[in-house]
């Protein structure tokens, strides 16, 4: 597989990932664009013993936790202002709350949430986050439950 039908495939759901890691349309790119830089210099080095998906969501998300180290994070109950400008419809706001709702979730479960959303097979992403994929089950469960239930408060 080339770099560039990687880069096609990938560049949508790495920004995705980035974006529920750090809620910032602008940082989610920056991370988004470092983690390709990575898969263009390592690409050589990648052994097949998981799938390309996989050694690229790690990437990512590595990408992203060394950065949120390295800068303060935003405050989880507050959107970036160009995220609240552009709020349209109804489904565009229920969108900008999900990110919103995700962003104030624990890392580990900002991970699993969003990588479930890119629709990543359970055992795919328990090997990104280093637990059982039974686990991953059971942590999926407990975050939609967790989701739900920030709409239900939203929508009353």
């Amino acid at each position: 597989m080339t770099f560039e039908t990687i880069y096609k495939t990938y560049w949508q759901k790495v920004y995705r990932l980035c974006m529920a890691y750090v809620n910032d349309q602008d940082w989610a790119k920056d991370i988004a664009q470092e983690t390709f830089v990575s898969v263009h210099l390592h690409l050589h080095k990648f052994r097949n013993e998981s799938g390309i998906g996989t050694w690229i969501f790690r990437i990512a998300s590595n990408h992203c936790l060394r950065q949120i180290e390295k800068r303060n994070k935003m405050p989880a109950a507050e959107l970036p202002k160009q995220i609240a400008a552009t709020a349209i419809s109804d489904i565009e706001t229920k969108v900008e709350l999900l990110y919103q709702y995700i962003s104030e979730l624990p890392e580990a479960e900002r991970i699993i949430i969003s990588l479930e959303l890119e629709n990543i097979k359970q055992a795919e992403i328990a090997q990104i986050v280093g637990i059982s994929e039974a686990n991953v089950r059971v942590k999926i469960f407990r975050i939609k439950e967790k989701l739900t239930q920030k709409f239900r408060q939203y929508e009353k």
